[in-house]
Parts: structure tokens; C-alpha cells; sequence
């Protein structure tokens, strides 16, 4: 009796599916995707080609291990490939019959070469800095206390990172938001916690965990970061805020809710429009083509029409952001606005006017939501962007990779906030 053939080995197919990637073998790639996946316009070969491009522009990469999570029937393989200019985790999804349901990446992003150098608002002999680490299990991550000098009890604020995988500093370019932040306030007289995010200390693991959420990836890790605060000695317990950035200002109700015994909120730049609308608007914004805006809106569409029970399906994307259906329906039952409207504590919301990617329109959705109250303060700048810091005229993204800081007047309405 004829015996049944082997099921395709998926680390086998994922990492023949890399071979042919970085083998710049588009073509015969193709010929591993299921059907859906060679039907979408941003995997045709051309499109491929320009990604493998912009990866042999790295240099030669070294191959790690593939890391394997079933997803349902498929399987996630998740293989790390170190360049000299950046670390890349390709994850490919693999159906039961060895075809490619699912390919991404999530970048590391290389040193800047431009050196960061130390704002006018920093003191450094009024603050000392120490390791800490959040959390003892297996997704402990390594943060930074900066720490006025003097015994104190000084207030103190955990910073919370926008979407992606950042580091405590929140780098991009050659800029570092949170790292200003930390040395502008304790010049100022306030303890600051900074840490790495989740998603960046533990990027392959994290890409291949399965039905991953918003609470797994901020959440949960802001939350016991604000418990560490708690622990030192120098730090007044009954005033510990908490600072959100982007994603982190739209989750920062949610923080507080979970945490319980914060003393206030700072937003920045925190949207209330959905991820997904967001991407479009800002891909129009950069004068996307019309096919691209029809694609963004069709995928948007789909992020939309995700129900309870899909978590278990492949990513979905949505422009750059490729996530679990899990993460996007955990966005999509969380509502910022009802999380802010059942807060009593005080909170501080600020907005750049020139930011694209969160707009004025977000900052009104905040004003609607609680700019009655007596203790929310709602400030915007004329000429800051989303990193908030200074420029002028129309913004593209090239403006962030131009050195700058963290405009002073933000580091002052901040301290002055935390300080009443």
C-alpha cells in the first residue's frame, strides 16, 4: 500500500520563500503564494523587487533561527536576519499545502549618523540616571530612571511610546523625544521612568506570538512600569502621572483605568481617529495615487469588518502596519473617548498643529470629550510637528530626519502640570 505524502515542513517553506526573497528570484516566489496573496498589487513582482532593493541597500545579512507559533491551520515562521545597517524579522505565514498565506517585515531600525546632542533645557548636574527593569518574567524590559538630585519626594511620569518598535528614547533620525523629555523634566525637578518597548526588546517573539492584543504590547508593560515608580524611594507615590505619546496618548485613559492610582494624564499628540482611517488620511496627505487610496481604503475595509472570532486568521494589513486580526479587534472595542469621559483625574493634551499623522481634528475629538473640565488643560503649538518640535511650512517625512528637540515651551507646560 502506497504510503501518504509528508506534510510540507513550514520552517522548510518559509525559509526557501527568504532564500528566493533575498535571491532577488521574485518571480519564482510568487509561485509559492496562495492565490489571494498573488492577486494583491503590492506583492506583484515589481513591488517586490522595489522592497529587495531597498534590502540589498543593507548589506549582506546573517540568517538566524526560524521561530514557529501555529495561527489555526496555518503557521507563523518567524526568521530574523541581521544586516550591518539593522536587524529585519521576516515573517511568512504557511498554509497546510506549504504556500506563503502571509509576508512582512518589522525593521530594527540602524544607529543614526547623526549623533543626538543634549538640549539647552538639559541640566545634567541637576539629575542622576540608573538602570531599572520592568517587570521579572519573561518579558522584563530595561528602562531608565532619571532622577533629580536632592532627597525629594519628587512627582514623577512613565512615558509611553507610539505605534511601532521603540526604543526608551523614542529615536527617530537623529531625534530623541523621550530622552528630552527625561532631561528637560528632572532638570525640572520630576522623576522620569523610560523604557524599551515590548515589541522592540523582544521583536521576533513578539511577531510570532499568537493572537497578540494592544494590552500585550503597551498596556500591561505601562502599568508595571508606574508599579516600579511606586518602589523608589525617591519618588512621591501619591504623584505619579503618566505620559503618552501617539498610540500611547490614545491608550493612556486606558492605562489609567488599569492601573487605578495614577495621579493624572499627559497626551501628546494622542489620536482618536481609528488606526486604519488614520493610514489613509495620512497616505492622502503625501499625495497617494488613486489606485494606492482605493487598495488603503479596501484594506481599512476589511480591519473593519473583523468580528469576534477572527482572531485566530492571518495579519492584516493596512498600508506599513501589519498586525493580528486580535490587535486590530482589540483596538476596535477599545473607545478612547467613553475611557477619558469616565476619568476624574486631571490631564494635560497637547497637540502640534503641523503634525499630519495626528491632526487638529484629533485634538477637537479631545476638546468634545472633555475640554469642559475644569482639570483638563488643552494646548497646541502653531509650529510643531508630531515630534513636537519646531518648523515651518507643509511637513513631509523628510522633516524628521533633520536634527531638532522637543520644543521647550512643552517641556515647561508639562512641569508646570505636574507641579500644581
Amino acid at each position: 500500500m502506497a504510503q501518504s505524502a509528508a506534510a510540507p515542513d513550514p520552517s522548510a517553506a518559509a525559509r526557501k520563500a527568504l532564500d528566493l526573497f533575498l535571491g532577488q528570484k521574485y518571480a519564482d516566489l510568487r509561485q509559492m503564494f496562495t492565490p489571494e496573496m498573488a492577486a494583491n498589487p503590492n506583492l506583484a513582482e515589481d513591488k517586490l523587487k522595489g522592497l529587495g532593493d531597498q534590502i540589498a541597500s543593507m548589506g549582506d545579512g546573517k540568517i538566524g533561527d526560524a521561530a514557529l507559533h501555529p495561527v489555526g491551520a496555518n503557521r507563523i515562521v518567524v526568521i530574523p536576519v541581521a544586516f550591518p545597517k539593522g536587524t529585519i524579522a521576516f515573517q511568512f505565514t504557511v498554509n497546510s499545502g506549504g504556500q506563503v498565506a502571509g509576508f512582512f517585515m518589522a525593521r530594527t531600525a540602524a544607529p543614526p549618523a547623526v549623533p543626538w546632542e543634549r538640549p539647552a533645557y538639559s541640566k545634567p548636574d541637576s539629575f542622576r540616571e540608573r538602570d531599572v527593569t520592568i517587570g521579572d518574567d519573561q518579558w522584563k524590559l530595561p528602562g531608565t530612571l532619571t532622577v533629580p538630585v536632592g532627597n525629594g519626594p519628587f512627582p514623577a511620569i512613565v512615558l509611553v511610546h507610539g505605534s511601532g518598535p521603540n526604543d526608551r528614547d523614542e529615536t527617530l533620525g537623529p531625534n530623541k523625544v523621550f530622552k528630552d523629555l527625561a532631561e528637560g523634566l528632572a532638570s525640572r525637578g520630576i522623576v522620569v521612568l523610560r523604557y524599551e518597548k515590548r515589541t522592540r526588546q523582544y521583536q521576533v517573539k513578539m511577531a510570532a506570538l499568537q493572537n497578540m492584543t494592544v494590552m500585550d504590547e503597551t498596556v500591561d508593560d505601562a502599568v508595571r512600569a508606574a508599579a516600579v515608580l511606586r518602589a523608589q524611594p525617591e519618588v512621591d507615590a501619591k504623584h505619579i502621572f503618566l505620559l503618552g505619546h501617539s498610540l500611547g496618548g490614545n491608550l493612556a485613559p486606558r492605562i489609567a483605568e488599569e492601573d487605578g492610582k495614577l495621579a493624572g494624564l499627559v497626551i501628546l499628540a494622542g489620536n482618536m481617529t481609528p488606526i486604519e482611517d488614520a493610514i489613509v488620511e495620512q497616505s492622502q496627505y503625501l499625495g497617494a495615487t488613486a489606485s494606492d487610496l482605493k487598495l488603503l481604503h479596501a484594506q481599512a475595509a476589511k480591519v473593519k469588518a473583523l468580528e469576534a472570532g477572527d482572531e485566530d486568521g492571518p495579519p492584516v494589513s493596512v498600508g506599513p502596519v501589519t498586525v493580528p486580526p486580535s490587535y486590530w479587534l482589540d483596538l476596535k472595542a477599545y473607545d478612547v473617548s467613553a475611557a477619558a469621559k469616565k476619568l476624574t483625574i486631571p490631564m494635560l493634551i497637547l497637540q502640534g498643529e503641523r503634525d499630519y499623522q495626528v491632526t487638529m481634528k484629533d485634538f477637537a475629538l479631545w476638546k468634545s470629550a472633555v475640554g469642559s473640565r475644569k482639570n483638563v488643560t488643552l494646548r497646541s503649538y502653531p509650529a510643531l510637528n508630531h515630534l513636537f518640535i519646531a518648523g515651518e511650512g507643509k511637513i513631509l517625512p523628510e522633516e524628521y530626519s533633520k536634527p531638532g528637540h522637543l520644543a521647550p515651551e512643552v517641556i515647561d507646560d508639562i512641569a508646570k502640570f505636574l507641579g500644581k
